[in-house]
């Protein structure tokens, strides 16, 4: 593998400026005056040598970065190395407010611009428990389920992979996203868990989006007036769907090819425990926002990894022991779709 060209750099976002006057004079950090940038996004890429036509642009989910596609929590190779040695240039982004893209702060109170509340002033942050459980690694802490693809070895290093958060602002991430694309031109969005929604208001915003494939995306958007009813939970908790979109930004999506890919061990029966319980909910609206693109003409699929024989992932497959399986597929879906096109 020879990479041609590598490097980093930040996208989107604005500028706010505190009021007062800004004194060099004084010693202490002080805002007055001074005008900070916020909200941009931070993107790495690595472009191998006769590199196919697209680009893939790895976005990562809630409380997480873009380590998340670099390397499995045992180190083997991520994504980000498994499709550059498939020909693929690949960017790997953290959001703006995570990662290496910073989150809006100044001097003094989180999120607070002298007397302005910037973004408001609390994080948010998954614990080793819930995220044991949230992710599928098993129905109790500690507990893996019996078939599971999970690298037990890099548990610790798993844990540490899930940072601190703000608050998201979609419209902030696809902006951001949006100029991203407007930078290196036509790509394919690969996304993850939250970023599934990220992924598919890109590709309304964005005529540079050519096929999304989404590991386990949650809160796809519907038509306005054609969103399910959200769903009770075991305890009674009404579960929604992703906020909708006019029918016009919505029949953006039966332009391109999405793949949505979910792993094993969700429930399909009520379950006590929410982590347990709504990855079942979600699963319900994945199937029917597929059937809701395709109704109107697009090209929609739902890959369950069981149905085609592979056991036991989590809700991150590309972390998995399998990883390089589960990768094979992702392949298979982009040249049956022509996006693995050499660029000429």
């Amino acid at each position: 593998m020879s990479i041609v060209e590598q490097g980093s750099f930040f996208v989107g976002g604005t500028e706010v400026t505190a009021p007062g006057k800004f004194d060099p004079t004084v010693r202490s950090a002080s805002d007055a005056g001074q005008s900070f940038p916020i909200d941009h996004l931070y993107a790495q890429y690595q472009i191998p040598e006769h590199a196919r036509r697209f680009p893939l642009v790895m976005i990562h989910g809630a409380n997480a970065t873009g380590s998340a596609w670099e390397s499995t929590p045992d180190g083997r190779e991520g994504y980000q190395t498994i499709f550059l040695r498939r020909g693929f240039a690949v960017y790997v982004v953290d959001f703006p407010r995570r990662g290496k893209a910073g989150f809006p702060s100044f001097n003094g109170t989180l999120g607070a611009l002298l007397d302005k509340q910037v973004i408001p002033n609390h994080t948010n942050r998954k614990g080793d428990q819930t995220t044991f459980i949230g992710l599928r690694l098993g129905p109790e802490f500690l507990e893996y389920f019996p078939n599971t693809q999970f690298p037990k070895a890099g548990l610790d290093q798993f844990f540490k992979y899930l940072i601190p958060g703000v608050m998201d602002d979609e419209n902030v991430i696809v902006d951001a996203l949006a100029a991203l694309l407007e930078r290196i031109g036509p790509a394919i969005l690969v996304s993850s868990s939250d970023s599934g929604r990220f992924a598919c208001l890109a590709a309304i915003r964005s005529p540079n989006v050519k096929g999304i494939v989404d590991y386990e995306g949650a809160n796809q958007p519907f038509p306005v007036g054609q969103a399910p009813a959200p769903l009770p939970a075991y305890d009674g908790f009404l579960v929604g769907p992703g906020a909708p979109v006019p029918l016009e930004d919505f029949l953006k999506l039966t332009k391109i090819p999405i793949q949505i890919v979910v792993g094993d061990n969700i429930p399909s029966s009520p379950q006590p425990i929410p982590q347990l319980e709504n990855p079942r909910i979600r699963l319900i609206f994945k199937k029917q926002f597929v059937e809701t693109v395709n109704r109107y003409g697009g090209d929609a699929s739902l890959l369950l990894l069981p149905d085609v024989g592979i056991y036991g992932n989590t809700h991150v497959p590309f972390l998995d022991l399998n990883n390089l399986e589960v990768a094979d597929l992702m392949s298979e879906f982009l040249n049956e779709k022509g996006l693995d096109e050499q660029d000429h």
